[in-house]
């Protein structure tokens, strides 16, 4: 158990503001709100962040995700149970959160464009964004992982 460094919420309060601000964007946008945790769910195995883990497999299984698509998130390509455009969304995901090490290639973004239109494909790409820079918050600052409770489905 390693301890928890600063409470980036209280320590920056208007940076915390505007990471909020876009992800209620994100929330307000026209993707599903399932898309939108398998996404988060995978960056965060990427990048290794097990508050977002935590916090985002609750908000699935909350909002009736199943336990066997979470099991099988991180080999989604042999798995049969996600649908073409969750398999865009995903390897967009991948591409975009390695793009350091890799290349958004034309072939990877003509397969995505399938199946999203062009503010689909913004929207998913600030998903990806805003889960990104919350996993770096919360490893950098060491997160309470395990103290997050998803709300209630409405």
């Amino acid at each position: 158990m390693t301890k928890s460094r600063v409470d980036y919420r209280k320590a920056a309060p208007e940076a915390f503001k505007a990471m909020l601000a876009l992800e209620a964007g994100v929330q307000r946008g026209g993707l599903e709100h399932a898309l939108i945790e398998l996404v988060k769910m995978r960056v965060s195995q990427i990048n290794g962040c097990a508050y977002c883990l935590d916090m985002h497999s609750k908000d699935a299984r909350a909002a009736g995700e199943t336990e066997q698509r979470l099991y099988l998130l991180s080999a989604w390509r042999e798995a049969p149970c996600y649908t073409a455009r969750e398999r865009a969304a995903l390897a967009w995901a991948e591409a975009v959160t390695l793009v350091a090490t890799n290349d958004l290639p034309d072939a990877l973004y003509d397969e995505v464009h399938a199946q999203f239109d062009d503010k689909g494909m913004v929207e998913l790409t600030l998903a990806i964004i805003a889960i990104n820079g919350w996993n770096r918050l919360a490893i950098g600052f060491r997160a309470d992982v395990g103290s997050y409770q998803p709300k209630p489905a409405a």
